[in-house]
């Protein structure tokens, strides 16, 4: 028996169950294919910017998001320097407008399961865990489902008229489609630890990042545990791997100033996970029947948390721009490319963002050269000039046309809503 769907997302990440969930109420039957049987893993974005904070209220899961465990950014504060230290506040999300003043930091699996569950209640939403996509079906050259593998081992094809690669920065989809992304060069890859939290109520709360003296790294509170990013220079983890670990638990404690009790945690080099980081972009996201967004589309530096919002974004314009012509059976080339179009500038616009940061900070801090007596002129500007922090974060929490959830998708608001 041929199964048929109007849509096949491949990839259960933040761009592709809110696509699904998004389609499915426009009435679009849609299956979203996730590769894992769960949406635990270590270590994904979780910051959740006042852009999609509002889209969680238009879609009317505000409530339901705000009782979940989070943590709260106001304000984003930098130790940068080596033997000189200079504090600079980067961000500052007190005064964007909005009702939502803040970044919210919550563990994406929670983020997932929420939407997750609206899509359960949508007829038209079906969400299959443990099923990956191995290939694309075509016919006369054009993109006609997929062929995936469920999680007993079992291929089967799903016949679509649209397929989207929402399956992140490795995409088997892109690779399928024959895209292929523009790199762009990044100065670091990232080694992620779980430290505990101490017997210090005085430790640094929310999120703080270290840059300087060969050094770069970036912890968030997460009540319990510090999740904590430290960066190498690109290329060099297995080099820096045969160092002992004692000394990179002496390197990252005293950057923030934890105690070998907190850094006992870290046993082997299996506490310290690796992230390859990648950054680049396509300058086609889509062929006949099949189209790429998020990071599928765009890989982003983890700079700034925004990979997750963009992919939401991407997932919004999707439907906003598609859910007509996929119920009328048909979607064209043209409407695919409009998806690029209308998402170009803000994704260029972030990963240019993203490359100033890296050779501004990152680059420098890596290489000891990043003096607190000799700040690049931008950091020395958001010093001087409390606006210019107001300015960063409306750039990086709300951003350059930001999306609004379509009136197919909208919800009631309940009026007992957390006002954070």
């Amino acid at each position: 028996m041929t199964e048929r769907v109007r849509c096949c997302v491949a990839g259960g990440g933040p761009a592709g169950v809110m696509l699904g969930l998004l389609l499915a109420r426009a009435g679009v039957d849609v299956v979203v294919l996730e590769k894992h049987r769960d949406f635990l893993r270590d270590f994904r974005g979780d910051t959740v910017h006042p852009s999609t904070l509002r889209l969680l209220d238009e879609l009317g899961l505000g409530e339901r998001f705000a009782r979940l465990p989070r943590g709260i950014l106001e304000q984003m504060h930098l130790r940068l320097g080596g033997a000189e230290i200079a504090e600079v506040t980067v961000a500052d999300f007190r005064r964007i407008p909005g009702r939502h003043k803040h970044i919210a930091m919550v563990p994406q699996a929670d983020l997932l399961g929420l939407l997750a569950e609206a899509g359960r209640a949508e007829p038209a939403f079906d969400l299959r865990m443990g099923c990956s996509v191995v290939d694309l079906l075509r016919e006369g050259g054009r993109v006609t489902g997929v062929r995936y593998r469920d999680q007993d081992g079992e291929l089967h094809e799903l016949h679509a008229t649209l397929t989207v690669g929402c399956d992140g920065r490795w995409s088997t989809v892109r690779e399928a489609m024959g895209l292929r992304l523009r790199e762009l060069d990044v100065p670091m890859d990232v080694w992620q630890v779980r430290v505990p939290k101490g017997p210090d109520p005085q430790q640094d709360k929310g999120v703080f990042g270290r840059f300087g003296g060969g050094h770069a790294a970036v912890t968030m509170d997460r009540d319990d545990y510090y999740q904590t990013s430290y960066l190498i220079p690109k290329g060099q983890d297995a080099l820096l791997r045969k160092e002992k670990l004692a000394d990179f638990r002496e390197r990252i404690g005293g950057l923030f100033g934890w105690d070998a009790g907190q850094l006992a945690a870290i046993e082997s080099w299996d506490d310290v996970k690796f992230l390859d980081v990648r950054m680049g972009r396509l300058d086609r996201w889509h062929v006949d029947g099949a189209l790429c967004i998020g990071d599928a589309a765009h890989p982003m530096s983890p700079v700034g948390g925004v990979g997750v919002n963009l992919a939401m974004q991407d997932a919004v314009a999707t439907a906003t721009l598609l859910a007509g012509p996929l119920l009328r059976g048909r979607v064209t080339t043209r409407e695919l490319a409009a998806v690029r179009r209308r998402r170009w500038l803000p994704m260029a616009a972030v990963q240019r963002s993203q490359a100033g940061e890296h050779a501004m900070i990152i680059k420098p801090a890596l290489d000891g050269t990043l003096d607190g007596n000799r700040l690049p002129l931008p950091l020395r500007l958001l010093r001087r000039t409390p606006f210019l922090a107001r300015l960063t974060a409306y750039l990086g929490g709300i951003g350059l046309r930001p999306e609004h959830a379509p009136p197919f998708a909208r919800r009631p608001a309940s009026p007992v809503d957390s006002p954070l």
